[in-house]
């Protein structure tokens, strides 16, 4: 399954960089990106073809590729640490806090490197906030009213954004508004190595703990009796699962059901152990955001879509199916 799901994105990476208003075949694009890379003269390139590739599209789809990978990693590891089929970051208000954060950073002047950061924050008050009002409700545990405890949170989180850009330019509250409905149409390469450096630490360590999240996935009793820290372990899965979710807010936006659906579909394919199932995760989201992306760019063109829209209504449909399991 790893072999075909990483074929699958190389496909779907092609496709993301070749199709637009000027046609790119895969072979002009591996040209262009040999050399770029030094590997070769680049002599026979095309210099518009290499301008529109090199400057726009490619940093777009890798982008997305980038934000996909994190958002079901970090959904994968919620939802076996929770043991919740509908936990992901935009459901728990982990994004609406994350964005909170960002907006916020933005509004300030923080630099690109440090939005992420503040993004984290606001990612980690909305994780509590949505505790605190489950547990105020009489059950933490219960996925339903976890559920309804994140959409609290995320409500609250979009009025606080309201009210922070209440006086802004207008101009400001516009690319704001496109920001947070989620979309990859400015990625750059400074954005890329940014998102990548925290989908590394954030990512890379949750892979190396997955055997945790196994024996999480068993129940805290189960896992205690294991010699497990539980609480520890839970907040370890819960901070990196939130700092990789805010260095996507931050880059991208707004993206929901991502983190929701992907897990489901690589665990539809026979996976079930935590360490195969994110790095699974890692690559079909990135499969599923390049595509999505690529939809939104090419069903009402020269109008484009956003990102967070389309992954909506993929989402949503799936979500309400796997709700009325649990009803």
């Amino acid at each position: 399954m790893l072999v075909g799901s990483v074929g699958l994105l190389g496909a779907a990476l092609l496709l993301g960089v070749g199709i637009g208003a000027v046609r790119i075949a895969p072979g002009d694009t591996i040209s262009i990106v040999l050399a770029h890379l030094g590997v070769t003269s680049g002599a026979e390139v095309d210099p518009q073809q290499d301008a529109i590739l090199w400057a726009i599209r490619l940093p777009r789809v890798l982008l997305g590729a980038l934000v996909g990978g994190a958002l079901a990693v970090s959904g994968a590891a919620l939802q076996g640490t929770m043991r919740n089929p509908l936990a992901e970051p935009y459901l728990l208000g982990v994004s609406g806090g994350a964005a909170v954060g960002a907006v916020v950073a933005t509004m300030l002047g923080f630099g690109a490197a440090l939005i992420p950061l503040a993004a984290f924050a606001g990612a980690i008050v909305a994780v509590f906030a949505a505790f605190f009002v489950a547990r105020t409700a009489g059950s933490r545990g219960d996925p339903r009213v976890l559920l309804m405890a994140g959409v609290i949170v995320g409500a609250f989180a979009n009025a606080a954004i309201m009210v922070v850009l209440a006086n802004a330019e207008p101009n400001i509250v516009r690319n704001a508004l496109w920001w947070m409905m989620g979309s990859v149409a400015e990625g750059s390469w400074s954005q890329i190595a940014v998102l990548l450096g925290y989908l590394i630490i954030g990512g890379g360590i949750l892979i190396v703990i997955a055997s945790q999240i196994d024996v999480l996935a068993l129940g805290e009793e189960s896992a205690a009796g294991l010699g497990l820290d539980v609480d520890r372990a839970i907040q370890r899965v819960f901070l990196l699962s939130s700092l990789v979710a805010a260095a996507t807010v931050a880059a991208a936006g707004l993206v929901g059901f991502v983190g929701l659906v992907v897990p489901h579909l690589v665990r539809a394919g026979g996976v079930r152990r935590s360490r195969p199932l994110l790095v699974g995760s890692a690559i079909v989201g990135a499969i599923l955001v390049v595509l999505a992306d690529l939809l939104g760019r090419i069903l009402r063109p020269p109008a484009e879509l956003p990102l967070g829209a389309v992954t909506a209504l993929i989402g949503v449909p799936f979500f309400l199916s796997k709700l009325r399991r649990l009803a």
